[in-house]
């Protein structure tokens, strides 16, 4: 084992996942840069290990009590506008740093563009995997590129948008290079010609009862910190992954049979022509919110969130997740399906 590494050994994952489920990794190191990784790479030992890639922890469900590989805490930081042409702004930023601190820092300094997903948990370099979104705007729309180590070939590699592969809370870190690549950082492109995109979910009934009719970047930003405030648990007073389930996508025929029933069920059309339903309404109505199964529940103000009511094991929460799966699959005849990593 390279003795240069600051490996670890037994610590303890409770603080590093937002459900704070108690968990336990065998060997843990910071990775402060490519450095930390090509080490790995050239010891035989680590290099054969199972990997976790670890940012916020607010993506995961830690259902074992302990990680027997190795736990690689992204922990780089730094960002930094690389280049201007003109028509848009291009800013670096590394994997380490908070995905909510690095758009705070785009709207002070004048590069419009991320105030959508202000507020959203975990860390740059796990944004793309998921490919992070909120009130209509997802990572891809601002996406240019990001650097990785490839586990593989022991190399640094770059990949664009459409090397990503991103759809709807999906890419290619979920699929072909799951435990392969090690995202360093990534590149957003900001268009300098900004336009507000106001017209999802609550935010312009509050930007209205505030009396502003020409929001700001900055101004749609505080409307949307205020709606997850409101809505959204904050996982230091209650463990939670913020939405435990995607919005599930059906075809037109299939909303329409679905609104012979329920005809208030809520949709939201896409560019294929499919329609996305709100899995929190679902959950709603199979009578989910609130409720408590053990020491997990299911969050009173928003159904898609799944919370530690606390002491909670990981298996806990996924028997939960299985519930409400069963449940809204017999009510509805939909699949939901997790948002987070089952660990």
């Amino acid at each position: 084992m390279d003795t240069q590494l600051a490996i670890q050994t037994d610590v303890s994952l409770k603080s590093l996942n937002t459900f704070g489920i108690e968990s336990v990794a065998a060997r843990f190191l910071e990775v402060r840069g490519v450095q930390d990784l090509e080490a790995v790479y050239r010891d035989p030992f680590l290099k054969e290990l199972p990997r976790l890639v670890l940012g916020g922890g607010s993506n995961l469900l830690l259902v074992s009590s302990r990680y027997e590989g190795i736990v690689l805490k992204m922990v780089n930081k730094g960002m930094a506008v690389e280049r201007d042409d003109g028509q848009s702004t291009y800013i670096r930023v590394c994997a380490g740093e908070l995905w909510h601190d690095f758009v705070m820092w785009t709207l002070r300094n004048g590069y419009p563009g991320l105030e959508n997903m202000s507020l959203i948990p975990g860390t740059v370099g796990a944004a793309p995997v998921q490919n992070i979104g909120a009130y209509g705007v997802e990572l891809k729309d601002c996406f240019y590129s990001l650097r990785a180590f490839d586990f593989h070939s022991g190399q640094m590699v770059e990949l664009d948008r459409e090397d990503c592969a991103f759809s709807y809370r999906d890419s290619i870190f979920k699929h072909e290079m799951k435990d392969r690549l090690v995202i360093i950082d990534l590149t957003f492109v900001l268009p300098k010609a900004w336009t507000p995109n106001i017209g999802y979910g609550d935010v312009a009934s509050v930007l209205r009862a505030e009396g502003i009719s020409d929001p700001t970047p900055e101004d749609i930003s505080r409307a949307i910190i205020a709606i997850r405030q409101r809505k959204l648990p904050d996982p230091n007073v209650q463990g939670n992954a913020g939405s435990f389930f995607q919005n599930p996508t059906v075809s037109a025929e299939t909303l329409a049979q679905l609104r012979e029933s329920h005809p208030n069920i809520p949709s939201y059309p896409q560019s294929d022509g499919r329609f996305r339903i709100a899995a929190g309404w679902l959950i709603d109505q199979c009578g989910w919110k609130g409720k408590q199964l053990g020491r997990a529940g299911v969050c009173a103000t928003q159904a898609l969130v799944l919370v530690n009511c606390g002491g909670a094991e990981g298996g806990e929460i996924a028997t939960l997740a299985k519930a409400i799966q069963a449940d809204v699959k017999a009510k509805f005849g939909i699949e939901l399906n997790p948002e987070p990593s089952f660990i």
